[in-house]
């Protein structure tokens, strides 16, 4: 389908679903990579990305500029995010657990401890760096590196050309080994930290795009 995001979007808010589900694989890894970034959870951000979806569908009728579709978008998944993390810590402070919460807090017996405190660390500290980027550079690493995506993909859901994002990419890599060798005490940085790529196993879960 070739029509533009703009046009997907009038032609959605007719109730065209499938419109609506193009839309949706060209902006679902994005939407993933952010909401990602924000959780450090694979498995809660495929949900909440599902639930940012349903919310722009539902209200969809609501936005006025066709235009500012994905600006929009990322205004629902923060949003999303955001009541999620209320909800956690409501249900933090009741001692309620839900069944997926309470499986996360039981040790995995094929870890050590101290080996799965460590995979926790540096996954924490990727993530950490990461979003210390600017936008510029963190949106086409996170695909990149954390949801495993082909730079035509990555290039698709971003808007850019090929060599654009292969710019991005290089410097956004030497940005982040940069700020990895100051966090390690100027250690040597492999050219695909080992904690970005500790990271992006945990985000194995992400959904191929349009799946």
């Amino acid at each position: 389908m070739s029509d533009s995001d703009d046009i997907l979007v009038q032609r959605s808010q007719r109730g065209e679903r499938g419109a609506f589900e193009e839309l949706v694989r060209r902006t679902s890894r994005l939407i993933y990579a952010r909401i990602y970034l924000e959780t450090g959870d694979a498995h809660r951000t495929e949900d909440l990305v599902q639930e940012a979806f349903l919310q722009a569908w539902r209200s969809l009728e609501q936005l006025s500029d066709p235009a500012g579709f994905r600006s929009w978008l990322y205004t629902i998944a923060h949003s999303v995010v955001v009541d999620d993390f209320r909800r956690s810590g409501r249900r933090k402070r009741s001692g309620a657990l839900t069944g997926t919460e309470a499986l996360g807090s039981v040790p995995d017996p094929r870890n050590e401890p101290g080996a799965a405190a460590e995979q926790k660390e540096q996954r924490e500290q990727a993530l950490s760096l990461l979003r210390s980027l600017p936008e510029e550079y963190r949106e086409p690493l996170t695909l990149r590196y954390l949801t495993g995506a082909d730079h035509e993909t990555i290039a698709r859901q971003l808007g850019i050309s090929h060599g654009s994002l292969r710019g991005l990419l290089n410097r956004g890599m030497a940005l982040l080994r940069a700020e990895m060798a100051k966090a390690s005490g100027a250690k040597t940085v492999s050219s695909r930290p080992a904690a970005v790529r500790d990271t992006r196993e945990a985000a194995a879960g992400a959904k191929d795009e349009g799946t």
